[in-house]
């Protein structure tokens, strides 16, 4: 038998402790953002230019179709070095350029670079993040939440870590960036991997510990940003503050260790219990056959032949009924689809928007340079907030008061427009309330789209039909980032200078101040937010019927088929894990 300390090694709960620690660090693309302006000024972009940079990080880091399809056909090692070169690479050659050691490069290569750094994350996500829940498919929903929860607040981590290693030289952010969620990936290789599931009775409650240490991290970063608003802190403050930071980060090893003595213990008296009755003749009394039953055949008037069976394209604008498995035909031209589209376009394209461009948005406020970090921390621990808060409210909601979740998504959508207005109008010391709720509603939106996808059009293409949702929110964030927000505040600049009499040089940057820079752009999303918002009430009207009775009547017809004989053999969880195994795939690899 193994010993204790190999066996807490290879133990199943060592694998969620570290892909607890990748999914940490893995979220540091979101804090790019921080040295927008320092990007800006040592290349040379216009507002416009720096935007388009931005939709290329996101393109990468939420649509994640290459990681899947790799994801289907290589052990998770293998996906996780893919990942680690892909990190490494893309943005080792960005610190490059922006140190200057780098001849500048064109656009499309400093868009080529930050795609594949972001897209790096899709990689760490179907490589640990999904293995790990596929290691407990009964607790797949808490999983899930639990390790997406230290994707959000990554963020605020990795800042808390930039400050204690590098203090407040932001070039060396895009250098820890590009080493330390690598390094981290690297060395827990071989540590994430396909094992044997063995059910504990106590599964859901450590998994209940873990996001209670989740929430604490959360807390505490908090706190330290309440702290630092009211006092500068110093390196050895920054220091102080990350050591605490990382002994709640390890502080799962303790839950890890606890955990593996219990099933260390319960194999070791096993393998005692067995070795004592190895004497007992076994063949004295053989078990009795196996019986197999035959399982019953449809009717022969239910089978068709391959001529007569119906193409794709015959029932593609016959959808069945809500709840139901929808075709991907079937789901793309239905009414309800559409209108999800639409709706992220506007609702999470206007959000991206404003998270992307905090740094500029400070700057151009006439918010301190130390304040950025402040901002992405906020919207990091938010937007951990914003997926707790709307996974749980809306199925307490759903369940007790049946409280349709498409209805809680207009709300959200309702509580954004508010962020965008306080940016807008550039209400003072306002910025930090926008950033809370813009934080908040981001997330919320993306959960509840998952949520509401998988309910109306179910799993069986959940992994497909969630990048529809994927590729809107894209598509949103190009109209309204580059070509609203990002031509205006270029627009202003230029309407400043030439106030002053200056002509703009070339390879220099377009800097603009005071409220008009963004304030016409985030009018104009806005506006856009509430036309989503009015769109989106629309399907609250058309699944209000669907959303009264039990959206979970189909699952729970197939658990019960299953213990009645017809699943051929095949438990409730084995359902489960065949409906919902691509699914998990495809919402991780959206970065959702």
């Amino acid at each position: 038998m193994k010993s204790f300390g190999l066996h807490v090694l290879t133990g199943r709960w060592f694998m969620v402790f570290a892909t607890l620690l990748i999914m940490s660090i893995a979220g540091a693309t979101y804090t790019v953002c921080l040295n927008s302006s320092h990007i800006k000024s040592s290349l040379g972009y216009d507002q416009t230019t720096l935007n388009l940079l931005s939709f290329f990080k996101d393109l990468g880091g939420n649509v994640g179709l290459l990681s899947g399809l790799i994801h289907g056909v290589t052990p998770p090692w293998v996906e996780l070095l893919i990942g680690v070169a892909m990190n490494f690479s893309g943005y080792f050659m960005i610190w490059l350029a922006f140190t200057g050691k780098l001849a500048k490069p064109s656009v499309w290569q400093m868009c080529l670079y930050i795609w594949v750094g972001a897209n790096s994350h899709s990689f760490f996500n179907n490589g640990a993040l999904v293995t790990c829940v596929k290691n407990f498919p009964e607790s797949e929903e808490i999983v899930l939440g639990l390790l997406k929860s230290f994707v959000e607040l990554s963020g605020a981590i990795v800042t808390q870590l930039y400050h204690a290693i590098y203090g407040d030289n932001s070039k060396s952010l895009i250098l820890l960036i590009a080493w330390l969620p690598a390094a981290l990936s690297f060395i827990f290789l071989r540590t994430i991997r396909i094992m044997k599931t063995d059910r504990q009775t106590n599964e859901v409650m450590v998994f209940y510990n873990l996001l209670y240490i989740s929430v604490g991290i959360a807390g505490l970063l908090m706190l330290r940003i309440v702290v630092q608003n009211r006092a500068s802190f110093s390196r050895i403050e920054y220091v102080a503050s990350f050591v605490v930071v990382l002994v709640l980060l390890f502080a799962p090893v303790l839950v890890v260790v606890q955990e593996q003595l219990k099933t260390w213990k319960a194999k070791k008296q096993v393998l005692e219990g067995s070795s004592s009755q190895a004497q007992v003749v076994t063949d004295q009394n053989p078990p009795p056959p196996t019986m197999e039953l035959e399982r019953p055949t449809p009717p022969a008037g239910d089978l068709k032949s391959p001529r007569t069976r119906d193409s794709c394209w015959s029932n593609a604008f016959r959808p069945p009924d809500r709840g139901e498995d929808y075709t991907i035909l079937q789901a793309v031209f239905s009414v309800n689809m559409i209108i999800l589209i639409v709706v992220t376009t506007c609702g999470v394209g206007g959000t991206l928007t404003a998270i992307d461009n905090l740094s500029q948005i400070g700057r151009s406020l006439g918010y301190p340079a130390s304040t950025a970090t402040t901002f992405i921390s906020l919207v990091s621990i938010w937007k951990f907030l914003g997926r707790v808060v709307s996974s749980f409210a809306s199925e307490t909601f759903l369940s007790k008061y049946k409280f349709p979740r498409p209805l809680m998504f207009s709300l959200v959508l309702l509580l954004s427009c508010f962020g965008h207005l306080l940016i807008a109008f550039g209400v003072p010391n306002s910025l930090y309330v926008a950033t809370v709720i813009i934080g908040f509603s981001f997330r919320a939106q993306w959960q509840l789209l998952f949520a509401i996808i998988s309910e109306i059009f179910k799993l069986k293409y959940h992994s497909t039909l969630y990048n529809f949702g994927t590729l809107a929110s894209m598509v949103g964030m190009c109209i309204l980032n580059v070509r609203v927000a990002g031509r205006l505040y270029d627009q202003q600049a230029l309407k400043q200078m030439e106030a002053k009499g200056l002509k703009r040089l070339a390879g220099k940057d377009l800097t603009c101040t005071g409220v008009e820079c963004y304030k016409k752009g985030f009018i104009v999303i806005t506006i856009v937010t509430m036309f989503g918002f009015v769109v989106s009430l629309v399907l609250v009207l058309r699944t209000r019927k669907f959303y009264r009775g039990d959206i979970y009547r189909k699952f729970k017809e197939q658990a019960e088929a299953a213990a009645g004989g017809w699943g051929g053999g095949k438990g409730v969880v084995q359902l489960r894990e065949e409906a919902s195994g691509s699914t998990v795939a495809g919402f991780a690899s959206a970065n959702s």
